[in-house]
């Protein structure tokens, strides 16, 4: 073949590879693949820096498919250009079991790099990743030695360009010069439901030229030759990231449907199938054909990326013999693997009846596992003097350029991507998207921390964090109606319950400062999912561990913190800051001749999960009088303490008030003599169910 032939059959092969995909599944997005397979076709096989053999390679370039509904367009690109994901995985799109589910999951998938899909979600992990690459390089790069010099592309559709977590990540980047990330806008102005002219009529590009980005517009998505150009343009752009426009037709080919909303979201059918595989000049049959002149030209990616890799190996290798320590610092923190000893300087605290806030005693966590794991990388939602979860001395990750703005960091006074605090504005959704983006990179313990009301607003990202497995960490402060005087807007009621319905989602919530540190050490060595940390504005008591069962416990998700109490008439449970609650209620039971178990249960998720003994020598099924405390929903709590007349909650199952926290506690029921009433009264059997 000529050139420009298998050009246009290796770009033809991407669409009705995709289209015979959807056909046999009879579900799926032909559209997206269809209109923007040159794009893809150019971007793959003229700049991605991948090796198809080797998916985890550090150094390779991301692709991330924001718009994941054209998820037949990626498993396509996966399958010709060498990646493991065989013919019979395509034939088996959507279907039980298959690596070909209907939107990208990256840790079923070998080369997805990003499970997407909810749109604006991708553009965010982007950001994530690009941040990711700006602070590796700018850590371990020596003269004469670049070890991570790599570009994050990501495809985004017209509904992308739409949801808020975009423009809010879209802000953040320009804002931050990120010049190694290019977003491929795929505008072909149709959505689902029908063309953009109903509800998108804004001038994106100069949206993004406001936000700060270098935009190239490309007026017609199939001159190959205008797309390279762009991506070549956008390639020499190193102090903004850019945006390229790229005009596209919606199920370009299919004469029938092509350019509109009708070739989005359903299969073409069989006519109108036959229709654009003559119109392109395709064969009909067989299904899932590829020429084998195209099939070759994509594999070269197989003998390119092994080049690719083997020659940035030859240079890492000589890194290593010139800064051997920062070598094997990468190696570990790339292997997911954590120094010897890592833990030991973590602070143990004195008991102490006053106490402090679970959120100061993370502070203290935070910096000494900052000093120990520099891949703790992360910030706030501009509230690091609420969250206390700046890193001290680890520098503002920020452009290097931006003191000329006459503006001073928060945290490090040295602007560097080389800093680790990272500054995401009241932008909480890209905050957590772009948290989920640093750990698919991978090399990170990322965090993000807000106040947990504002979790609802991360939610979608926290999702899908959950749902691919990643190792990342959610700090949320200001957990209860224990916030008092902001009022009812800023107290979570149903947070806990709806983060705790989330599967995959460990869910902590400390109860003084010895299991807040132990809470982190947990979330530093969970591995294959992320953590939420739920702390304290207020003060705690900080239990005397010589009375109370060792906070190492927490581990296992609920203890008993006196097992001395070995047939108890009553099982007090709690978590978080009314564990002290039910503390101090204890002996006043036990002066009324009724022995009190106390129950702290930090994490549902986590006792769920122990064996059935263990679980049994907790709550044992013999013992039905129990109370419940948590100054959130009861939803739930059912599950652990059952219901009347046995069973009782002391929850908040409706809005909070604006007082001081201790009133606020008062009148919603949460003090000593509340406590010990309700657990007379599941003792004799009489719980009201208030």
């Amino acid at each position: 073949m000529k050139r420009a032939e298998l050009d246009n059959a290796c770009v033809n092969a991407i669409r009705f590879l995709a289209v015979d995909m959807i056909e046999k599944a009879k579900s799926g997005h032909p559209g997206l693949p269809m209109g923007a397979a040159p794009v893809a076709y150019v971007l793959w096989t003229r700049f991605l820096r991948h090796n198809p053999a080797n998916p985890g390679w550090w150094d390779r370039d991301r692709f991330i498919l924001s718009a994941g509904h054209g998820s037949a367009l990626l498993y396509a690109l996966l399958h010709l250009t060498g990646y493991d994901l065989p013919l019979d995985e395509l034939q088996r799109f959507r279907q039980w079991g298959s690596k070909t589910p209907g939107h990208p999951e990256s840790h079923l998938t070998a080369g997805v790099e990003a499970s997407t899909g909810p749109l604006g979600q991708g553009v965010g992990n982007a950001v994530g990743m690009a941040i990711a690459e700006a602070h590796l390089a700018a850590r371990y790069n020596r003269p004469g030695h670049e070890v991570f010099h790599h570009t994050t592309y990501a495809l985004a559709s017209d509904g992308d360009m739409m949801e808020g977590v975009q423009s809010e990540a879209a802000s953040l980047a320009g804002h931050l010069g990120l010049g190694r990330l290019i977003v491929l806008y795929d505008d072909n102005r149709v959505t689902l439901s029908a063309s953009t002219g109903i509800t998108f009529t804004e001038d994106v590009p100069a949206r993004y030229r406001a936000y700060g980005w270098h935009v190239v517009e490309v007026s017609d998505g199939n001159d190959l030759d205008a797309v390279t150009r762009a991506i070549t343009e956008a390639k020499q752009v190193d102090d903004r990231p850019s945006l390229i426009v790229t005009k596209t037709v919606l199920g370009y080919g299919a004469p029938d449907k092509q350019g509109t909303f009708a070739a989005h979201g359903s299969a073409l059918g069989a006519e109108e199938t036959a229709k654009a595989k003559a119109h392109l000049g395709w064969p009909l049959e067989p299904a899932f054909y590829v020429p084998d002149e195209a099939l070759a030209h994509f594999r070269e990616a197989l003998e390119r990326g092994g080049a690719l890799e083997a020659a940035w190996r030859e240079r890492f290798d000589a890194y290593a013999s010139d800064f051997p320590q920062l070598a094997r610092e990468v190696e570990r923190r790339f292997e997911g693997r954590l120094p010897e000893g890592w833990s030991d300087g973590l602070p143990e605290f004195p008991p102490d009846e006053e106490g402090m806030a679970t959120r100061k005693a993370s502070q203290a966590v935070m910096q000494a596992i900052g000093r120990a794991l520099p891949e703790l990388v992360g910030g706030s939602g501009d509230l690091d003097p609420s969250t206390y979860t700046a890193l001290d001395e680890a520098g503002d990750f920020e452009a290097p350029a931006k003191p000329e703005r006459g503006v001073q960091g928060r945290v490090g006074g040295v602007w560097s991507y080389a800093g680790r605090n990272l500054h995401f504005g009241v932008r909480e959704h890209a905050m957590a998207a772009a948290v989920n983006g640093l750990a698919y990179h991978g090399g990170f313990l990322p965090f993000g921390a807000t106040f947990l009301v504002f979790s609802d607003y991360m939610r979608p990202s926290v999702r899908l964090a959950a749902l691919a497995h990643l190792r990342a960490v959610f700090v949320f402060t200001h957990d209860s109606i224990g916030v008092g005087e902001d009022g009812p807007t800023h107290e979570p009621v149903e947070h806990l319950a709806s983060l705790r319905a989330i599967p995959n989602l460990v869910v902590l919530r400390p109860c003084d400062a010895n299991e807040t540190r132990w809470a982190w050490q947990v979330a530093v060595q969970t591995r294959d999912r992320p953590v939420a940390l739920v702390l304290t504005r207020q003060h705690v008591p900080t239990l005397d561990r010589s009375k109370y069962a060792p906070a190492s416990q927490l581990a296992r998700g609920a203890y008993v913190l006196n097992p001395e109490v070995t047939t108890p008439d009553v099982i007090l449970v709690a978590s978080g800051s009314e564990v002290a609650l039910i503390a101090e209620a204890e002996p006043r039971l036990r002066s009324s001749g009724v022995k009190a178990r106390l129950v702290s249960m930090p994490s549902w998720r986590l006792f769920a999960e122990q064996p059935e003994a263990y679980r049994e020598q907790v709550l044992p099924r013999a013992v039905s009088a129990r109370l419940g405390a948590e100054a959130a929903s009861s939803f739930g709590w059912e599950r652990w303490v059952g219901g009347p007349p046995a069973g009782a909650m002391i929850g908040v199952d409706r809005f909070g008030a604006s007082a001081p926290g201790a009133v606020v506690f008062e009148h919603y029921g949460f003090t000593v003599d509340h406590v010990v009433e309700r657990a007379l009264a599941v003792v004799r059997g009489g719980s009201d169910g208030r």
